[in-house]
């Protein structure tokens, strides 16, 4: 099972202040364990909303809306992307992090393709298949 984690920003990552080193080297320590262990797949953390634009769709209709955007809780501000076995485990792992401060960390499952049953016919399937090897041929 894959699971996406979404780091909420913060009013000191929407002004675009840089963590400190001790937080930065404790993070990198949790990456290397999650690395290790085979349930790190992507990671990132993300600049700014003010920094960013959103596309609003209306029809035939494109709007591009510059940053930055809304309340700072609401925002996001990093992610990763893990492998585990259940979403327990990920809970599990997702425990060890280290963020203090009273942050809140969602953690939400990645669509696989059978979950969309009968609906994804064999040749979208086949088609998902070419995408994600394509994907891996990128790396």
């Amino acid at each position: 099972m894959r699971f996406m984690v979404l780091v909420p920003g913060s009013p000191e990552s929407e002004a675009g202040e840089m963590p400190g080193t001790e937080l930065l080297e404790a993070m990198n320590t949790y990456n290397e364990e999650l690395v290790k262990a085979g349930v790190m797949l992507a990671g990132e953390g993300l600049h700014p909303t003010a920094k960013g634009a959103k596309v609003r769709f209306d029809g035939a209709e494109r709007t591009v809306i510059d940053g930055p955007f809304t309340e700072a809780k609401e925002l996001v501000a990093g992610f990763w992307i893990w492998e585990c076995a259940s979403r327990e485990e990920a809970i599990e792992w997702l425990k060890r992090a280290p963020f203090d401060g009273g942050a809140e960390i969602e953690l939400r499952q990645v669509f696989e393709a059978d979950d969309f049953g009968d609906e994804l016919t064999p040749e979208l399937r086949e088609a998902e298949d070419r995408i994600r090897e394509q994907l891996s041929d990128q790396e």
